[in-house]
């Protein structure tokens, strides 16, 4: 289920699948990289444009990595919910945990509330294998401590 999900993510960063300089096919080289299998050129997408763009450009807003990259602010916003980005320390503009509004740099949530929440699916999932596992066996004839197959 979780890789379907990832391959709509990686379309929306417009994943390079064919070299401009020779219609060649694009191979992923990692932090949104891609080189082409034929010429050997190099190309990004959407989140390896931004992430080059500020490793030379530390602490700049959506706006300005919109307009020198062409990367909607909305796909820039998602990588940094997705914890792909980070606002820098020093920057007047935080994101906010949606759980409990407290400011967070990435992601969607700050640690506590992120621990919380993963603490309560476990323990929704340990309650709902119990409530399965009980009655298992009920009404069963045998005795306490018999085998309940016999070979002979």
């Amino acid at each position: 289920m979780h890789e379907g999900r990832d391959l709509l993510r990686m379309d929306e960063y417009n994943r390079p699948k064919t070299c401009e300089k020779c219609d060649g096919v694009m191979v992923f080289m990692g932090v949104g990289e891609y080189q082409c299998e034929d010429c050997g050129a190099i190309a990004y997408d959407d989140y390896g444009k931004v992430r080059l763009y500020i490793e030379g450009h530390r602490g700049a807003t959506a706006s300005q990595i919109e307009a020198a990259t062409g990367v909607k602010q909305r796909a820039i916003r998602n990588m940094l919910k997705e914890g792909r980005l980070e606002v820098t320390a020093d920057s007047k503009v935080f994101l906010h945990c949606v759980i409990c509004k407290k400011e967070i740099r990435s992601g969607s949530m700050c640690p506590e509330c992120e621990k919380n929440y993963h603490h309560r699916i476990e323990d929704e999932q340990r309650k709902m294998k119990n409530s399965m596992m009980q009655g298992f066996g009920a009404g069963r004839e045998e005795k306490r401590g018999e085998k309940r197959f016999k070979f002979e």
